[in-house]
């Protein structure tokens, strides 16, 4: 009965051979285990046999050696030898399963092969992904944009007037109620619900991209420069979920093999820009980098990747080093058109989450935020009635504010923005509204009724409609909007822009950035923060805590001070 010998290639089968004639020389070695068999466990890399190899005089020189051997081949083959060894196995697999099923004699490339030669490219894949992350921001930005004017205008208008009315209707105009309602609730809540459309069009082209089977490829593609900082590529797919949430991406790491990945992994999960900071960008983005934004946004994606690589390789080389690389094995599903009631039914699923966030915790923290600048510490205010720079909260915040000074956005207002941030980064635009007291833009009619307000929300729903339905074709260069297209900023947008730009001596742009960079760097949120210690325990929760928030710090002042010095602004 014949033996079934897998051919691995020139280079693999030399090695096989070299290790082999150690293995014969070795009687004590030779006399219990298969020579080629054993060969090739040890450049598969089975831990099983290292360590009982390493029991043995002769064994450890045959370790040594297959270590040079690994090495070798991983520069002549270009990449991870157990991966190698996988393929050749797959396909010797795939030629038996071909021999022996009928209608397998057809070996012709399906079109999910076709496609998979082009995306899985060891060259192309990489850029191939980059683009279609590129693609996703600026629909996010530029299609989304339309609605969140249209929600922004809305709340600033018809829903502030249709609560002023109501709470005037039942005798409480005038009072701290209404001040609650309107500037804490409206305010708070609503500043974040303008961002709703943008989180909408986010979450629709992620389960595009999921449905179709191309997220599986993303994982892919990152498996080689995962390893450099040693991971696998597995340990990508995590990190993808948390573009979406940092929770569930830090629960997401139990498919990984052993500890080390799954702590490094859980380490470097939080960098990865959650849906919850998007807002931030946006806003920023389009206050201070308008006919930038969607590459701003973008470039804040990539940054985060690109610390999370960064700070790996600092790990893998200090407190975090590799044991063993285990072999990226991964099912691809086939290509297929996404449903609508698919797609849909994820984007729901997200946005819904979101929108329940915002209506528990982001509620109460609007309303602790209200109630702090409700509250008189100097000048002759009183509850509900003072200037927001002379209330509590601007004194805690004012406490904490120097320490932000050399990144640029050392003012009350931005600290204390950050601070309800680490709440929860849904938060930070409700508390930027709040804080920078917000004076009502002048209305054409003051006192609109019920119906007119109703009105204005139905006409300005079309006028959005019609200005993402523009913006499609301005993603490839068609301007069908014309010079109007521009539009006055917000009230809020241009509080922030003033109070930007004053605390950073006239560099708001570049405080901006530095601002939307710790954004992206410090910890997500406390929910986040319970996962990572449920999943890898207390002292590596303090350790992300504090080292993403410094690392946020570092290099937020970085920006700030080096574009300082290079005359940028």
């Amino acid at each position: 009965m014949s033996t079934l010998r897998i051919d691995y290639g020139t280079a693999i089968e030399e090695s096989i051979d070299r290790l082999a004639e150690q293995i014969e020389a070795a009687p004590e070695i030779a006399d219990h285990y298969p020579t080629r068999w054993l060969a090739i466990a040890l450049i598969d890399g089975d831990p099983g046999v290292d360590d009982q190899l390493r029991t043995l005089e002769d064994g450890v020189v045959l370790v040594e050696l297959r270590d040079r051997v690994v090495d070798e081949l991983r520069v002549t083959l270009g990449e991870s030898v157990d991966t190698a060894i996988a393929g050749k196995r797959f396909d010797t697999v795939h030629g038996i399963a071909s021999a022996v099923t009928e209608g397998s004699n057809d070996l012709r490339m399906t079109r999910t092969d076709r496609i998979d030669s082009i995306v899985t490219n060891r060259y192309l894949g990489i850029p191939i992904f980059l683009a279609a992350m590129w693609v996703v921001f600026k629909i996010t930005t530029d299609i989304a944009g339309a609605f969140l004017d249209w929600v922004d205008r809305a709340i600033a208008g018809p829903i502030s007037s249709i609560v002023t009315g109501l709470v005037a209707a039942v005798g409480l105009g005038g009072t701290w109620v209404e001040s609650l309602l309107v500037g804490g609730v409206v305010a708070g809540v609503g500043a974040i619900l303008v961002f709703v459309p943008v989180l909408i069009s986010l979450f629709l082209a992620l389960a595009f991209l999921e449905d179709t089977g191309y997220m599986a490829r993303a994982a892919f593609v990152m498996d080689r420069l995962m390893r450099g900082v040693g991971l696998q590529g597995k340990s990508f797919l995590p990190m993808l979920v948390g573009f979406g949430c940092t929770v569930p991406a830090v629960y997401a790491t139990r498919t990984l093999d052993n500890e080390r990945d799954r702590i490094l992994t859980s380490l470097l999960t939080p960098f990865m820009s959650c849906s919850a900071r998007l807002p931030v960008y946006v806003l920023m983005s389009a206050v201070f980098f308008p006919a930038h934004a969607g590459l701003i946004v973008f470039a804040m994606y990539l940054l985060g990747i690109a610390v999370a690589l960064v700070l790996g390789l600092i790990l893998r080389h200090t407190v975090l080093p590799v044991n063993e690389y285990a072999p990226t094995i991964m099912e691809m599903p086939p290509y297929r058109m996404p449903t609508v009631r698919s797609i849909w039914f994820h984007t729901w699923v997200r946005t819904k989450a979101f929108l329940e966030e915002a209506g528990t915790i982001i509620f109460v923290t609007m309303l602790v935020v209200w109630l702090l600048m409700a509250i008189p510490v100097s000048g002759a205010g009183t509850f509900a009635d003072t200037d927001v720079d002379e209330s509590a909260f601007a004194a805690v915040a004012g406490a904490v504010s120097p320490v932000f000074e050399p990144a640029g956005f050392g003012s009350w207002e931005a600290t204390g923005a950050l601070m309800s941030g680490f709440v929860a980064k849904e938060v930070v635009i409700g508390t930027m509204a709040q804080v920078y007291g917000v004076e009502e833009t002048e209305r054409s009619d003051p006192d609109p009724s019920i119906v007119d307000s109703l009105v204005e929300l139905v006409g300005g729903l079309g006028d959005a409609v019609v200005g993402a339905a523009k913006a499609i074709p301005a993603m490839i260069g068609i301007d069908l909007a014309g010079e109007d297209a521009e539009d006055e900023p917000s009230a809020l947008m241009a509080s922030i822009k003033s109070g930007f730009d004053e605390s950073s001596g006239g560099r708001g742009g570049l405080a901006a950035l530095a601002f939307m960079v710790f954004v992206l760097l410090y910890t997500p949120c406390m929910a986040a923060v319970g996962a990572i210690r449920h999943e890898i325990g207390t002292r590596w929760m303090w350790v992300s805590v504090v080292g993403q928030t410094l690392i946020a710090w570092l290099l937020a002042v970085s920006i700030f001070q080096g574009g300082t010095m290079l005359g940028l602004g």
